[in-house]
């Protein structure tokens, strides 16, 4: 199975490595730039999973996630930013190591992410700032 449909509704998600195009080593040791089949570059994000409790009740332990990106998610998502992600997606894989081991988990994919609330505002500094000359 591939692409499940995730809902991450009750989840705090907090940018933890802003967006940036995502790379693979080559043979010879260089970063080269990951597409999809059709050529379309992939970005990835560390994200902050921690599950919303109610008022009063102690949220369980958070997991980071690498999220890769399906599309450039633009500027504005800088470290401790909240966000969503848009149609997001799990993949499960199991990979056999040479010494025989088996790792397994699940890869996360979205479309982009957004802001979660009000985008935030720039700050403005120098005369303008309400600080200055009137």
């Amino acid at each position: 199975m591939r692409d499940l449909p995730v809902v991450l509704d009750g989840f705090k998600l907090t940018v933890v490595e802003p967006p940036a195009p995502k790379t693979r080593q080559d043979a010879n040791g260089a970063d080269v730039p990951v597409t999809d089949r059709d050529g379309v570059a992939q970005f990835v994000v560390s994200l902050f999973a921690k599950l919303q409790v109610q008022a009063g009740q102690r949220a369980p332990k958070g997991e980071e996630i690498k999220v890769t990106l399906t599309a450039d998610p633009g500027e504005g998502f800088p470290e401790d930013t909240r966000v969503q992600l848009i149609d997001a997606k799990i993949n499960p894989y199991s990979i056999e190591s040479p010494d025989g081991r088996t790792v397994s988990g699940i890869a996360f994919k979205a479309m982009g992410i957004k802001h979660s609330g009000p985008a935030p505002v720039p700050m403005r500094r120098g005369k303008d700032n309400g600080e200055g000359e009137s």
